[in-house]
């Protein structure tokens, strides 16, 4: 692709974020960004509801006239509204194919193989916008350039 636009693997985005402000900015950043926010839930229970809806929705492969549905990634806290963290949230994702970056004030504990990888807060919105391109892009199998806050993991080992 020489002059042409790159085609975006994440495009449809869900934010799991307890602090409303919080989630009410990251809501308005994505969007601004042009991804489609999914929705915003705060705990848990309504993310599982969320991830489980959209997967059901999905139309059966290669029917184009359908609504564009899904999650493309996850985009969660640690911390959460109710008795569930984000790892858990992370935990469903993944075992339904989902990304998840986490994006907290502390770097996660031993969320390898939850996540891509985590954001720090507090971050600014160029910094949010930088670190999905890169997402995107290591979802793409293309190198990545990674905006300072936004650790990437290591992909698993092939095998």
């Amino acid at each position: 692709m020489l002059f042409g636009k790159r085609k975006r693997i994440v495009k449809r985005i869900l934010i799991v974020e307890d602090e409303p402000l919080v989630a009410f900015d990251n809501e308005t950043m994505v969007a601004d960004a042009g991804y489609t926010v999914v929705a915003t839930v705060d705990e848990y229970k309504d993310a599982l509801e969320a991830i489980d809806s959209e997967l059901e929705a999905l139309p059966p492969s290669g029917d184009d006239d359908e609504e564009e549905r899904g999650i493309d990634l996850i985009l969660t806290d640690i911390t959460l509204a109710g008795d569930r963290t984000g790892y858990d949230v992370a935990r469903a994702a993944t075992e339904r194919g989902i990304p998840v970056l986490f994006v907290t004030a502390s770097p996660p504990q031993d969320a390898e193989a939850l996540a891509l990888g985590y954001l720090l807060k507090p971050y600014q919105e160029r910094t949010l916008r930088a670190a999905l391109k890169a997402v995107d892009r290591t979802l793409s199998g293309e190198q990545a350039k990674v905006p300072e806050g936004l650790v990437l993991f290591p992909p698993p080992p092939a095998g």
